[in-house]
């Protein structure tokens, strides 16, 4: 970024600001490498004076910063076995600190009875009492002694921040750090840090300009410009993204695209007239604005998402339909061959003789439908490639193995993403690219799918570049699925019971799921079957461990040892049913044979990890056991909860776990049996992730560009910012005008984030 002709003081190295040794630190723990990282590291909440933080809500393992009173101190102990022990207030309970041996004689020094002072440390648990164990402290100056009232005065009211933290930094050393810099630009009037936001958008909004804002959000004098700073920093995350987004959406609709318009008569009006029913209006209107984008001479970029089993697979067919009736191919691109599969199957049983062209008995209107795996045969595989390349085949359905090179297209009008988020930019870019032959390069048409419904606020942050439709209406005929929690651990009995209705849902002709985190056969899971580590490890934790620690150390449950336990033994929960197993690391042929039998109604209870999460439909499968289920997120949950109730018969969801109440993956579960809902459930499990889940590390593999806005409490600022970003980008799409941001442009889409918006 550059600022008058020179490279803006936020990109400079902190080394050059707070040292070597420091900046270090920040860059392998806190990822903070610039100048601008820091100053947008902001504090996380500020204590007053008076303001004491609640000691009786911290939680174990928790690293906490908290300002606190000493009540006593003592040394006890002889020799190595010295020790200085000291208890903190708050005024709402109590906390040990212990310092071992010579560690221990400075505090005793300092931290005397009614001195105040900042600590930091691990909440560990010994002898069934909450400790910090040779924690990091900062005495509070001015608090007692000969003067201490002018010293009292001036802290008075001061508003003292408390930065995100880690063991090897503490929230003092980064205000220090932090204190540093600002010094350092107060100095030279902040002379190289540009304001990226048009003044007049500033002047229209009321914000404060960047420097204030900073100054403001590291050293507030009142609340007020606390959160005047606030209102400035979450608009300027808002209005970033938002030009970037509204940048992507003008390149995309300046690039060249073949329209497609179905005629009156064709596959797709056959396709319609042997539909067993009737569309619902959601789908109709869906379809409608993807037939028009379809229809224009630059390339669709549209999002459908909806409801579980709200037909969003049909109405992709109908837009692969209406494009081969115009003369071109479309390809569905899924993330796993039993997806593929699955799609493939209910392609061609929906269409019938229309995807049998060219065989005995194939409609005169038909194409053929392929399916190209990485499994695929030779002889299957020398197939489809031909029929793809002469245009025989108008509809293919794959996986990775569309993207190889041997994979030519004759026309290649539609490319639709199912579960996109799995797949990197380069992956759909390269299907979309073998639509570009010859002289005149034309885009395919895109149709992002998800079954995972998003937050309007997430859609427009995430997928801002993409137009997004919502099926949001369950067809006719769908039944209600009724959700339980069934707490293993506390009520055993509750699971027995469990298994005896999987037992009752075969015994009147139905079919049942049984889902596990696992498979259980692997070297590779070695490590899983240690658990998760370090609850009540911290130094001196002697207390036995919880119920939720037993169940967090405790293997996750695997579909071959499940699989067994339920049906192997005579007296087994299910013995006498037919119970097969399905997961990922099977041959693709038996994969597909034990899908195919289950379909046919042959298995009775499938066993399974969540390669059935998205895609399969067995209308008489009515039973759902999800073993572990608070290894799941919420929407993952809502997804494997669909695969029931999709016929006439109602479904049932049974959620094992071993969680007790109160815990928050309990408080999950609940949530999730609680409602079918899955527009709700997407805006509680937002609200229960870290803001960098959603477009940070886990979505983008960069750090997340969100430090102090929240999609889902900052709708309204969101949307304002996508507003006031269009206008702008249709006015000057290069935004020559606004040299500042560009710059910050330049900054937030570094090569990762590139990918993480190029992702829509």
């Amino acid at each position: 970024m550059v600022c008058n002709g020179r490279v803006s003081v936020l990109e400079e190295p902190l080394k050059t600001t707070v040292g070597d040794r420091t900046a270090k630190a920040m860059a392998e723990h806190l990822d903070l490498h610039t100048v601008g990282d820091l100053l947008h590291h902001y504090p996380r909440r500020y204590a007053e004076r008076g303001e004491l933080t609640r000691l009786a809500d911290l939680e174990t393992d928790e690293h906490v910063t908290v300002v606190a009173q000493v009540e006593k101190a003592a040394m006890l102990g002889t020799g190595r076995g010295r020790r200085l022990q000291v208890v903190i207030t708050d005024g709402s309970g109590r906390l040990t600190l212990v310092f071992f041996g010579r560690g221990a004689y400075h505090p005793q020094k300092e931290l005397l009875p009614g001195r105040r002072a900042l600590f930091a440390g691990k909440v560990t648990v010994f002898n069934g009492k909450r400790q910090l164990a040779h924690p990091d402290y900062k005495p509070l100056a001015g608090q007692e002694g000969a003067g201490a009232d002018a010293a009292a005065d001036e802290w008075a009211g001061k508003l003292l921040p408390l930065y995100p933290a880690c063991r090897q930094l503490a929230s003092w050393q980064l205000q220090q750090a932090v204190d540093t810099v600002v010094d350092g630009l107060e100095a030279t009037g902040w002379e190289g840090v540009a304001d990226p936001l048009p003044a007049a958008l500033r002047a229209e909004r009321g914000l404060v300009p960047l420097r204030e804002a900073l100054l403001k959000v590291h050293r507030p004098k009142t609340k007020a410009d606390l959160w005047a700073a606030r209102d400035r920093l979450k608009w300027d995350e808002a209005f970033v993204l938002q030009i970037a987004l509204a940048r992507r959406r003008h390149a995309a609709g300046q690039l060249p695209a073949v329209p497609r318009v179905a005629p009156a008569e064709g596959l797709l009006a056959d396709f319609d007239a042997r539909l067993p029913f009737t569309l619902t209006e959601g789908q109709r209107r869906v379809s409608a604005d993807i037939f028009a984008d379809l229809a224009t001479d630059h390339p669709m970029h549209r999002l459908l998402q909806g409801e579980v089993g709200s037909g969003k697979t049909l109405v992709a067919l109908r837009a692969m339909l209406a494009v081969v009736d115009a003369g071109g191919q479309a390809a569905m691109l899924a993330p796993t061959e039993v997806l593929a599969q699955q799609h493939h199957r209910s392609i061609t049983e929906m269409m019938g003789e229309l995807a049998e062209a060219g065989l005995l008995g194939g409609a005169e209107h038909g194409t053929k439908v392929e399916l190209l795996t990485g499994s695929s045969g030779a002889a299957a595989r020398r197939r489809a490639l031909l029929d793809l390349a002469t245009g025989e085949a108008g509809i293919v359905v794959g996986t990775h193995a569309l993207i190889e090179d041997k994979v030519q297209f004759h026309d290649l009008g539609l490319v639709v993403v199912d579960e996109q988020h799995r797949f990197g930019v380069e992956q759909r870019d390269a299907l979309r690219a073998k639509g570009n032959r010859g002289d005149d390069k034309r885009t395919p048409h895109l149709l992002v799918m998800t079954a995972t419904p998003i937050p309007r606020t997430v859609a427009m942050t995430v997928f801002g570049d993409l137009e997004t439709s919502v099926l949001d209406q369950l067809p006719a005929g769908r039944s209600p699925i009724a959700s339980h929690v069934v707490p293993a651990a506390d009520k055993p009995h509750f699971l027995s019971r469990a298994w005896e209705r999987v037992r009752e849902e075969v015994e009147g002709g139905h079919q049942a799921y049984v889902v596990c985190p696992r498979i259980g056969d692997s070297a590779e899971e070695a490590e899983a079957k240690g658990g998760k580590t370090g609850k009540g490890s911290g130094k001196g934790a002697a207390e036995p461990p919880s119920p939720e620690d037993e169940a967090e150390k405790r293997p996750p449950l695997a579909v071959l040892d499940v699989a067994a336990q339920l049906s192997a033994a005579p007296g087994a929960p299910l013995a006498g049913l037919r119970v097969e197993v399905l997961h990922g690391r099977m041959q693709p042929d038996a994969k597909d044979d034990v899908m195919r039998r289950f379909a046919a109604g042959d298995v009775d209870v499938l066993v399974a990890t969540t390669v059935i999460e998205v895609g399969v439909n067995v209308p008489n499968a009515t039973g759902m056991v999800i073993m572990d289920a608070d290894r799941f997120g919420v929407s993952q949950l809502h997804q494997l909860r669909g695969r029931v109730g999709r016929g006439a018969a109602a479904g049932l969801c049974l959620l094992v776990t071993e969680m007790p109440e109160g815990t928050p993956a309990r408080t999950r579960l609940d949530a999730v049996a609680a409602t079918q809902d899955g527009f709700r459930l997407s805006r509680i499990d937002l609200e229960q992730r870290r803001e960098g889940d959603v477009l940070g590390q886990a979505q983008s593999g960069a750090r997340s560009s969100l430090k102090m806005l929240a999609v889902i409490d900052d709708e309204d600022v969101i949307a304002e910012a996508r507003d006031a970003a269009a206008a702008i980008v249709a006015q000057d799409p290069e935004l020559t005008a606004y040299p500042e941001l560009r710059g910050a442009l330049a900054s937030l889409l570094d090569d990762e984030r590139e990918q993480f918006l190029d992702k829509g």
